[in-house]
């Protein structure tokens, strides 16, 4: 099992705090976000499931993915949900210069032609000189207090579901991928969260 903890400590989330971590306790709103779209029949797939019951979310999209997609980056919009900047390359921030990834970024920001500023670093790693930069930019750096972990292979289907919901509170901010990698994981949790959270009360609401 690869090293990564699904729950955000309280801990990091005040030391970054200048970084969005989850939202107001007090709403009963729950808010999905989807990394590393767009993609053929992943990203289709969960948002016909997200359709079924009116659940909006974000969906933080890959700059050459949707170079390579854009019929599939539409129907996001069309349907209301929110655009965050993933880069364009998906590009570890640790591993590359400051201005090579606010270039990337940029390019990305291009692409996406929405004016969105809402930014996810891939991997939820990159320096802190970026991350300044990136705000001074106007942009929000959206990361999560549930991690599902539905890119991870060696974990089940129930498990991936377990981890949300034995984290997930009022305003947290949940992080799945439409991907190929996370599909088995994906189409077996996704539809049991938003059943489960609807029956609850809960609205899903995309970020702004």
């Amino acid at each position: 099992m690869k090293s990564y903890l699904v729950q955000t400590p309280r801990l990091v989330q005040l030391f970054f705090r200048n970084w969005v971590w989850s939202f107001s306790k007090k709403e009963k709103a729950l808010y999905l976000t989807f990394d590393d779209g767009p993609t053929p029949e992943v990203t289709e797939w969960t948002l016909n499931e997200l359709k079924k019951h009116d659940a909006k979310a974000t969906f933080f999209c890959i700059g050459k993915n949707v170079v390579q997609y854009p019929k599939i980056y539409q129907k996001i919009i069309d349907q209301g949900h929110s655009i965050g900047n993933h880069t364009h390359n998906h590009l570890k921030g640790l591993k590359t210069t400051t201005e090579e990834y606010l270039d990337n970024i940029a390019k990305a920001e291009l692409v996406l032609q929405n004016n969105s500023k809402l930014f996810r670093p891939p991997y939820g790693k990159f320096k802190r000189s970026q991350a300044k930069k990136l705000r001074k930019k106007g942009y929000k750096i959206i990361m999560w207090d549930v991690l599902s972990a539905d890119f991870d292979t060696t974990i089940s289907p129930e498990k991936c579901l377990e981890n949300v919901i034995r984290y997930t509170d009022n305003g947290s901010i949940i992080v799945f991928h439409d991907s190929v990698k996370a599909r088995k994981n994906l189409y077996f949790t996704l539809p049991k969260i938003v059943e489960y959270y609807t029956e609850k009360g809960y609205a899903f609401k995309s970020i702004c």
